[in-house]
């Protein structure tokens, strides 16, 4: 989700960072598995940021403390968290379009054929 944001707005995706997680149609972030195997991995290629489903706290207590001390953790609940850590830019906020009239709903014509 976050890579068709970035590719729809032309905001790059920051570099130095690395995330995990689900997210619902509705853009809540669901916990995930694996996360201390995710986490020392994302250490060990350099990244300094993580972005962990809130859900997932209780698992940080896994990770070696040398580690956790070198990251910037981010546990978000939503997309529009992970988006205002990941996008190298702030997102635009375009203003509310005006509300245009209902559509003039035409009764359906009658097709029935009687042979």
């Amino acid at each position: 989700a976050t890579s068709l944001v970035s590719a729809i707005t032309r905001i790059p995706a920051r570099r130095d960072v690395a995330m995990t997680g689900e997210i619902t149609l509705r853009g809540k972030v669901l916990p995930i598995g694996g996360v201390k195997e995710k986490v020392l991995a994302a250490h060990r290629a350099g990244l300094t940021t993580i972005i962990l489903p809130k859900d997932n706290e209780k698992d940080l207590a896994e990770i070696p403390k040398n580690v956790l001390d070198a990251l910037d953790l981010y546990l978000v609940e939503t997309m529009d968290e992970v988006l205002k850590v990941a996008l190298a830019e702030k997102l635009p906020v375009f203003p509310a379009a005006a509300s245009s009239p209902a559509p003039d709903v035409q009764p359906a014509i009658d097709d029935t054929i009687t042979h």
